[in-house]
This record gives structure tokens, sequence and C-alpha cells, in this order.
């Protein structure tokens, strides 16, 4: 409380103003209590002393008339005078009537020997009408001690470990833990091994006829020998493509025929009939190179690889969709037949 409020209060006790003293040991009974306006500050210790490291926790109280001001709560610091607040709790309000009440615990602690000073704390009051004031709690002495040792008695030295015995019930939870754990274990490799089991394996992609003679054709390509000078073993290779899938696909010996054989049995074969001229196309251009030693031009080599191509994409077997009531057939294949002009210009 304010020493010059205070004094005055107690010159007026002296005085014996009976109706005065008594008010003032009314205040008094509010230990720690200071009070300016509306707004009322109060403080209290739940201990004056304490043990290294023990808490001690101190009370705040604020009364204040939302309507007569605004109160700014006070900034307490995390350590002052060798003390450290270890915890703080929230801020409670209490509706009281017109005023309100707030409340806050703060629980301190020493780790050094000797009396400190816990400083009051000083709230901000700004009024709606007038200058701003400040408020402010009692301060309290705390003493911080060690523990009493009694120095009649002898020193002793410091006893050692005592061992306990332990028994199999001491890590019965262990064991129960590690049961469980190795039979989950267990269950879970029997479930992976016959998954994997009746897992299914992966089927490999088939290529057709088609797809790989197509393959073949690209990889020659890519191969670049007419480019390199090598047109003879380019259309060997060609032609050699083109008489194995012929062999393939229309059951007909094109290896052990000659080109004019090979065309002949074209001509009749009811599937091979629609693809006689580009075929004849592509080995009359390949005999040339490879028995006249004619020079066939650049675009001649790629109209070659490009009508091989073409023989063999356009032959391929395409299933008849299948009717509501389909009648019986022995040929469930069509081909489509292929463009028959003729893009040579020296056939």
């Amino acid at each position: 409380m304010n020493s010059s409020v205070i004094h005055s209060l107690l010159n007026l006790l002296n005085k014996g103003k009976g109706c005065i003293g008594a008010g003032v040991l009314v205040l008094l009974a509010f230990t720690g209590a200071f009070a300016q306006g509306s707004t009322i500050a109060n403080a209290k210790m739940d201990a004056t002393q304490i043990a290294l490291g023990d808490q001690a926790r101190l009370f705040i109280e604020v009364q204040s008339d939302p309507a007569a001001g605004r109160l700014q709560w006070a900034v307490v610091p995390d350590t002052f005078n060798n003390l450290e607040v270890t915890d703080r709790s929230k801020i409670d309000t209490i509706k009281q009537g017109s005023r309100v009440v707030y409340k806050q615990r703060l629980t301190l602690t020493g780790f050094d020997s000797g009396v400190f000073k816990i400083p009051a704390v000083v709230f901000s009051v700004i009024p709606t009408t007038g200058t701003p004031y400040t408020v402010q709690t009692d301060s309290f002495n705390l003493l911080v001690q060690t523990m009493a040792v009694d120095t009649s008695k002898a020193f002793r030295g410091i006893k050692n470990i005592i061992y306990v015995k332990s028994t199999w019930m001491d890590y019965i939870w262990y064991i129960v833990g590690g049961f469980v754990l190795l039979v989950l274990i267990i269950v879970a490799i029997i479930y992976f091994v016959r998954k994997q089991k009746n897992k299914p394996a992966p089927k490999k992609a088939v290529l057709s006829l088609q797809d790989k003679t197509l393959q073949l054709l690209n990889q020659l390509e890519a191969r670049q020998l007419w480019q390199k000078r090598q047109v003879k073993e380019y259309y060997i290779e060609l032609t050699d493509i083109v008489r194995n899938y012929i062999e393939a696909r229309f059951n007909t010996p094109a290896l052990e025929l000659t080109t004019d054989e090979i065309l002949y049995k074209a001509q009749f074969h009811r599937e091979m009939q629609p693809y006689h001229a580009l075929l004849a196309e592509v080995l009359h251009t390949a005999d040339l190179a490879k028995f006249a030693k004619f020079q066939p031009l650049p675009q001649e080599h790629s109209d070659a690889m490009d009508k091989a191509r073409k023989f063999v994409d356009t032959t391929r077997p395409k299933e008849v969709a299948p009717e509501t009531n389909p009648a019986p057939t022995a040929n469930t294949t069509t081909i489509t037949p292929p463009s028959t002009e003729n893009t040579n210009p020296r056939q």
C-alpha cells in the first residue's frame, strides 16, 4: 500500500478518530491491496518460506469496473530476484454485478538460498474520462532455504547401491508382448506367402505374326544398309523377311520358290490374290537390285520398304463379330485387300 496513504491513516487513528480507525483496520485486513478510482488490486502468498527447488504460489486478484475504464494486465517476467515463474494459470474472469473480478495464479521457485523480494505487480488503468493511472499489489519476501542438517550427529558415508533380486514375474509383460509380436510376424509371413502362391503369373504379351514381321522390317530400316551403299544386302534381307512371312501366313513354301513362282501361286491363291500387284512390285524391285546390278533411286528403296509393310499389315486376319444366331461357317476370317494402284513407274 502507498506509504503516504498509510501514514495519513495512522495519524488519524492516533488522534482518536474512532470511526476512521475502524475503517483503517478494515482496509489493513486486506493485505497487499491498493485501490485508486474503481479498480482494486490484491495479492497473497500461500507460503513465506520454501526449500530449494520447492514451490510457492502467488495469487493475484483485481476488481475493476469495465464501464469506468479499461484494465491492462500486468507483465510479470519469467525470472526476477533469483526467483523463477514456473507456471502461470489462465486469467479467470468472474462477473459480480457491474464489476469484474480477474484472478491469476503464479507458481514461483528458487534455486539459491536467501530472502528474495517479490515485487509489487503493477496494473495500468485507462479510464473512460480522466488521466490514466496505475494500481498495484503489495510486495512480499520469500525465504528460500536449504535442508536443515543436524550437526550434532556424525557424518555418514554414501551407501552402496542395493540390488533387488528380480523374478520372471517382473518381466511378464515383456514376455507376453514378445509372444504376441512373434505370433503377428508368423501370421503376416504365412499370409504373404499364400498370397504370392495364389497370385497369377503375369501374362507375357504375345506378338502377332504381323507385329513380329513389322518389327523385323523396322530393325532392317534402322540399320540404313542402302544409305551405306549396301543395296544388295538390303534387298536380300527385305525379301527374306517377306518370304518368311508368306510361308507362315499363307502356308506357302516361299523360301523354295522363285519370284515368278511365288507370284504365280499368289495369282491363284484365294487370300493372296488381292495382294498380287503389291507383292510383285516389292519382289521385282528386289530382283533387279540383287541380280541385274540395278541401282534403285533412294525413293524406290523407301517405297519397297513401305510396300512390304503395307503387304504385311493389310493381311492381318480379322475376326468376324458373332451374330445373334450365327450360321455355321468354316472360315471366320476376312482379308481386306489393299489398293492395287501401281506406284512403280517401271511396272
